[in-house]
């Protein structure tokens, strides 16, 4: 579902979440204690076309996570922030930090915990299956679920808002790009 997304073209910064937008929100934890969680690949070459289009990216999570790092480093993602309390405060510092205004970024988040970031946000995103809360402060809701395509659709209304798209399905149709997924 789409609801006032004429704000993508204006979107410099994409901010996620991880937990239930990047992943499905399943915690799966070793026996020693180590962490696992899937990320969708579709999701993953949706920000790396962001990032070689020029919009940059950042994760912002409550937690801290070894496999976080990991998948940021696979990106090219190299703003992140780990057990974050307020996530509007991180999103408000990275607009001062580099003089974007709040209409140039985007925030997906799906729990209540992600509100006022996305509140912040000029182009507040949600997965399909975020808390009805977070759903109604969306501007747009991807027709997928957390870590099962959310982001690629994000990603893509961005491009798309920016006439960036096309020339990047060009790119793919004549040489592919090798872009990590």
């Amino acid at each position: 579902m789409e609801r006032n997304v004429k704000n993508a073209s204006k979107i410099k910064l994409l901010a996620l979440d991880v937990d239930g937008v990047l992943t499905d929100g399943s915690l799966n934890i070793g026996a020693d204690g180590e962490l696992f969680k899937a990320f969708n690949a579709r999701d993953g070459l949706g920000l790396s076309c962001l990032l070689r289009s020029g919009v940059r990216v950042a994760i912002i999570t409550g937690r801290k996570s070894a496999i976080i790092h990991r998948r940021a480093e696979e990106l090219g993602i190299t703003e992140l922030y780990e057990g974050i309390k307020d996530k509007r405060k991180i999103l408000a510092d990275l607009a001062a930090a580099e003089g974007l205004g709040q209409e140039e970024i985007a925030y997906m988040g799906d729990d209540l915990n992600d509100l006022p970031a996305l509140l912040y946000a000029g182009l507040a995103c949600a997965p399909a299956d975020a808390v009805p809360e977070v759903i109604s402060a969306s501007s747009f809701v991807a027709a997928n679920n957390g870590g099962r395509g959310a982001v690629r659709e994000a990603a893509e209304l961005i491009l798309k808002a920016q006439g960036k798209w096309n020339e990047i399905v060009n790119a793919y149709m004549k040489q592919g790009q090798g872009d990590s997924q």
